[in-house]
């Protein structure tokens, strides 16, 4: 949940550059669309990422409450 660090920048670009239009990616996060340019950090590199990973892209964005919540109530539910 950290901005990414130069290297882990450079990683990604690299794994998006030689996958973009040759082989599919998934990614998932919790972090909205909106905040992965803060996230990845340097505006020109988080460009060439974002247009990379959202060109051709199929977006699914979950709603709702939490798998983990509905599974594990909080104590005072599991007592009534």
């Amino acid at each position: 949940m950290a901005p990414l660090n130069e290297n882990e920048r450079r990683e990604v670009w690299e794994i998006c550059e030689d996958r973009y239009q040759t082989r599919s990616t998934i990614l998932t996060s919790q972090l909205s669309v909106s905040r992965w340019h803060e996230q990845i950090g340097d505006p020109t590199i988080a460009d060439g990422i974002l247009d990379r990973l959202v060109h051709n892209a199929h977006r699914i964005e979950m709603r709702g409450e939490s798998m983990r919540k509905k599974r594990n109530p909080p104590q005072d539910e599991k007592k009534e």
